[in-house]
């Protein structure tokens, strides 16, 4: 009764109609018409009866919701199933559920009505438009009397996240400088991936292949061994990608943003199909560095990092370069990935390359983008540096742009001047 009491005294409707019996009553008794009396008895009835009615619809739920979907690509879509059942004899009327979720465009939402222990099942698929980490759930049910003077909600589920890669093209080809080979070929690190180079031997651990272990070695031991691998004395690819805020233009898909991170995601997909070692350099609100390595599950990282990529960063792109060169040796090959019309960053390039470092540049262009200065002046200390570069425009097909550069001597397309 006081939790009745309270929600009477909250809802304003309920005062006004709570108001309009009293005031019924009172002229009532002041003129004598019996109209007034029985509209007072109904409302005074009715109001209790509603709210029982309308709380006893949010109870005896059962709601079970499968997610098939927790990392998805751009471009695919997010599934989901919902089931509502009824433990009650008593019928559900006007019962709204829904699935929320900050997906963009996403919509899973149901009003239906439910006899004696009637139950409702549905699907949705929601495309992914825009990369990034997204939440969805917990699962609503609102139900609601007709007169919309109560209104009680339920939740089911708990609040999970999914997480949207960005869309990397599958490129045909990628021409960038090769890097020298470090002398001898010793250059070597301890790699997860399965390689004909076998560096040593340890102990088999939990989750080891059975390919892996070293039967001879396990023998003599009287315990399972396993082989641990070395990578093949091979250059690193080292992709720096440009989060300064100041040089992005645009919004959402039709911004230097989600270009530069397409990009960046089509290169590393390139090279490690390539069993190529490929390591990210990005900084956007904070510094984010994937160490180089090969492999699908390295891929996978890198996409995660590039999916919470945010062009925020208040880090000039040359500062960057400077700040990791120490990272790029003789057996790198650093891949920029930029929007910034600042020449600075170009002549950083150009110290890279003099230390024997093999750099290659693509070139976002801001202006075709929205109101940015033009890349021209860049592009041209790049072409007399004699640096590799790709130039990408708004709403081009970059399997087609940054394949251009297989012959070298077609591979710098000169921005057009405006």
């Amino acid at each position: 009764m006081r939790r009745f009491l309270r929600e009477v005294v909250n809802r304003g409707n309920v005062s006004l109609a709570a108001i309009v019996a009293i005031v019924c009553v009172v002229v009532g008794f002041a003129t004598g018409f019996w109209l007034l009396f029985r509209i007072a008895y109904v409302i005074i009835f009715a109001i209790p009866l509603l709210y029982f009615w309308t709380r006893a619809m949010a109870d005896s739920l059962d709601v079970q919701v499968t997610r098939t979907s927790h990392r998805v690509t751009q471009g695919q879509p997010i599934e989901g199933h919902i089931t509502v059942r009824s433990r009650s004899i008593l019928p559900k009327v006007w019962l709204e559920v829904e699935d929320p979720s900050s997906v963009p465009g996403h919509s899973a939402q149901r009003v239906f009505t439910m006899g004696s222990r009637g139950a409702m099942s549905w699907a949705y698929r929601t495309r992914t438009r825009v990369r990034g980490v997204y939440t969805l759930g917990p699962v609503v049910v609102s139900a609601s009397d007709p007169f919309g003077f109560f209104t009680f909600r339920r939740t089911f589920g708990d609040q999970t996240t999914v997480l949207v890669y960005p869309n990397a093209p599958d490129l045909p080809n990628f021409a960038i400088p090769p890097a020298n080979l470090p002398g001898e070929g010793r250059f070597r690190r301890r790699t997860h991936n399965v390689t004909p180079n076998v560096a040593g031997l340890r102990e088999y651990a939990p989750g080891d292949s059975y390919n892996r272990i070293h039967w001879p070695a396990t023998a003599r031991k009287g315990e399972p061994m396993v082989k641990q691998f070395e990578l093949d004395p091979a250059s690193d690819i080292w992709v720096v990608v440009d989060l300064e805020a100041q040089h992005h233009v645009g919004a959402g898909e039709d911004g230097t943003e989600e270009s530069t991170v397409q990009v960046a995601a089509a290169i590393v997909r390139y090279f490690i199909n390539a069993n190529r070692s490929v390591g990210l350099v990005t900084f956007g609100d904070d510094l984010r560095i994937d160490e180089p390595d090969r492999g699908q599950s390295h891929f996978t990282r890198t996409l995660e990092s590039l999916a919470l990529a945010r062009a925020v960063g208040d880090v000039t792109l040359s500062a960057l370069l400077l700040e990791e060169s120490r990272r790029f040796g003789r057996h790198t090959t650093v891949v920029v990935v930029t929007p910034s019309t600042d020449e600075q960053w170009a002549y950083t390039m150009m110290s890279l390359a003099a230390r024997g470092v093999k750099v290659a540049a693509v070139l976002i262009e801001a202006d075709t983008f929205g109101p940015a200065p033009s890349p021209l002046p860049v592009y041209g200390t790049l072409a007399a540096a004699g640096i590799y570069a790709y130039t990408v425009k708004a709403q081009d097909d970059l399997r087609r742009v940054l394949s251009s550069g297989a012959d070298p001597a077609l591979g710098r397309a000169v921005p057009e001047a405006r």
